[in-house]
């Protein structure tokens, strides 16, 4: 609260009589409390009429531009009709004021122009609240979703179906496990959409995607001057998915010191925003997903063991796609149908036989994603016919892959990063031959951009062999 007057006396008076009510701020003039206003947001300004160089209703014309929730009040030794009706008409004041006032009654009237302070911010955030959750429901609306979605039966995929219908109505943690591409997204959609939540939002955050202090106002929001480019205060994640589903995609991949602020929002389900010191509580369940082996991460220090088990209450391990061979057929045909529509190809009805044993013998290393990729843009070089045969699947250079039976198999004892960056390397080889050493063309293959490529061929220590200048 900012109290202004020219007169030190009656500044005196207000601090004696209130300071141990309100956070006082006092200034003796008109400039002077403007400067205040500028550095902070008061709820209440009051101020005295008849001050030098600037009114009482100057002060609140120019308050109103600057900080138009601050409530504004006028207190005068003047009974004149004429300064009352600038006050109200200009400066557009809570309440006038005549000296000599009671305290008492000057308590009162400051407290309810708190309250009225505090309700139009509250109304404030419930509009902003409303509008960035409405548009996470029109997106999610946009991508009508049903069980359908979800096709395949083979290798562990009904055990998983028949799981996720049981945990679905419950609001307990679930961790997804599962390699890039198993499609762990549409998982969380499945539990977020067969639960009592499925009218509220389901908020989606790879926490791979951005930095730890990027991460952290994603998550939990910011007040508008935290850091620099914090114009506005921002409404975080768990915020918008207060009563809803939040996802986390690559848990695993948060820093230690974001893994704590995690695990106190799981436990206590409150949280502070960046720069805030207001606790918020919330009502969200918790839908997290990685292709980490966390259990290790744990042993070596990397992941706290707390925030495992608190993540890992109800946990929903995805087969990758070369253990539900029988289910290739079925997930193609979906895409097709899928994609032959986008591109207005209509005529496409079906694969031929030639082209289901090609998708069939192939290992599959990016999953699913890579099939429905695959797919479209089969999709795009099959101009003829009603059919997808195996000459439109050509690109797939099931030699530069090798067999699935001459791949080392993965293994099932905790060593699947390793597995992985093996993948990895044998994808990033195969897309340099078949693009005959342009890396450009690697890139427009591998789905990636070239500083991507250049990272990930340095990685595996093939940049001398395709000529990969040496990093500056």
């Amino acid at each position: 609260m900012i109290v202004v007057d020219d007169e030190p006396d009656q500044l005196q008076a207000f601090r004696l009589n209130f300071r141990r009510d309100f956070d006082l701020r006092l200034a003796g003039s008109g400039e002077e409390a403007l400067k205040m206003l500028e550095e902070v947001e008061a709820a209440v300004l009051l101020t005295d009429q008849r001050m030098p160089n600037m009114t009482g209703v100057e002060l609140l014309e120019r308050a109103k531009v600057v900080r138009p929730d601050t409530v504004r009040m006028v207190v005068t030794a003047y009974k004149d009709a004429s300064s009352i009706l600038d006050a109200v008409n200009k400066g557009d004041v809570y309440r006038y004021v005549v000296k000599p006032w009671n305290a008492d009654e000057m308590r009162i009237t400051i407290r309810r122009a708190i309250e009225r302070f505090e309700l139009v911010k509250e109304n404030q955030r419930l509009v902003v609240q409303l509008k960035a959750v409405n548009a996470y429901l029109q997106e999610e609306i946009q991508e009508e979703y049903d069980w359908s979605d979800v096709v395949g039966t083979d290798g562990g995929l009904k055990q998983v179906f028949e799981d996720l219908r049981k945990v679905a109505s419950t609001r307990s943690t679930c961790l997804i496990r599962g390699e890039t591409g198993t499609g762990k997204e549409l998982v969380a959609r499945a539990i977020h959409y067969a639960s009592p939540r499925a009218d509220k939002a389901l908020v989606k955050l790879n926490c791979a995607a951005l930095p730890e202090g990027l991460l952290e106002s994603e998550l939990f929001g910011h007040e508008k001057g935290s850091f620099t480019g914090a114009d506005r205060r921002r409404l975080g994640r768990f915020e918008l998915a207060d009563g809803g589903t939040l996802f986390l995609d690559e848990i695993g991949d948060v820093s230690q010191a974001m893994q704590a602020k995690l695990l106190r929002v799981l436990q206590e389900r409150e949280f502070e925003r960046v720069g805030g010191t207001e606790t918020i509580k919330v009502d969200v369940r918790v839908v997290a997903a990685t292709h980490c082996a966390l259990e290790e991460m744990v042993q070596k220090g990397e992941f706290r063991e707390d925030l495992y088990f608190r993540l890992n209450v109800f946990p929903i391990q995805i087969p990758p796609l070369r253990r539900r061979k029988e289910d290739i057929p079925e997930l193609a045909r979906f895409f097709l149908k899928r994609h032959a529509a986008e591109a207005g190809r209509f005529q496409l009805e079906d694969f031929a036989a030639d082209a289901i044993a090609r998708l069939a013998s192939y290992p599959w290393p990016g999953n699913v994603r890579e099939l429905e990729n695959v797919i479209e843009r089969a999709v795009i070089l099959c101009t003829e016919g009603s059919r997808i045969h195996a000459d439109d699947l050509r690109f797939l250079d099931l030699g530069a892959r090798r067999s699935l039976s001459d791949r080392e198999p993965v293994p099932e004892d905790g060593s699947l990063p390793q597995a992985l960056e093996r993948i990895e390397r044998d994808e990033l080889v195969r897309a340099m031959e078949e693009a005959k050493g342009s890396k450009a063309a690697a890139a427009r293959i591998l789905g990636i951009n070239r500083s991507t490529l250049y990272y990930r061929l340095r990685k595996h220590g093939l940049a001398e062999r395709y000529g990969l200048p040496p990093e500056s």
